[in-house]
């Protein structure tokens, strides 16, 4: 049985740091069709900092980091994902739902009503996932240069736990 877990981490501990660097990687080797070179991921990280996320979970499988995913806030309302990443060698096992049920509840507990996120047309896997996910596509939603697809999803409304009385 597998045993994945999701904590909230600092984007500066190292599992998060070497999370993050895979991730650049991977959308770099994906876009050039070729490996990326440690200088090209260390220039996309100053191009795109990972500051001003509302939260930021890091995946576990049997205790090991395996994916990440962070939760910018758009609106009081509205979210954003970013850098959903999940190690190759744990995918195909459910993760990548698990992962994104994670964030949104961060989200919906965050206030959160809807979230949306883009995409870029390459990444033909993660466009499958949001759409298994309950994500429509959406028309432009931002002025991102690497996207070609954007998605929503309204999250189920909080409900209250009953009182006791």
């Amino acid at each position: 049985m597998t045993i994945w877990t999701f904590e909230a981490t600092p984007i500066d501990r190292p599992d998060a740091v070497a999370l993050l660097r895979a991730y650049r990687a991977e959308l770099i080797s994906r876009y050039h069709r070729r490996p990326a070179t440690e200088a090209e991921v260390d220039q996309l990280g100053e191009w795109e900092p990972d500051t001003g996320l509302a939260a930021f979970l890091v995946a576990r499988r049997h205790g090991l980091p395996v994916g990440c995913v962070g939760l910018r806030r758009l609106t009081p309302a509205l979210g954003e994902l970013t850098k959903v990443y999940l190690d190759p060698a744990a995918r195909g096992q459910g993760g990548g739902a698990r992962l994104i049920t994670a964030i949104e509840a961060a989200a919906a507990e965050l206030g959160m009503t809807t979230v949306r996120l883009d995409t870029r047309a390459d990444l033909v896997e993660a466009r499958a996932l949001y759409a298994r996910q309950g994500y429509r596509e959406i028309p432009r939603y931002n002025d991102s240069a690497f996207s070609d697809h954007w998605f929503e999803k309204s999250l189920p409304a909080r409900t209250m736990p009953p009182t006791a009385s």
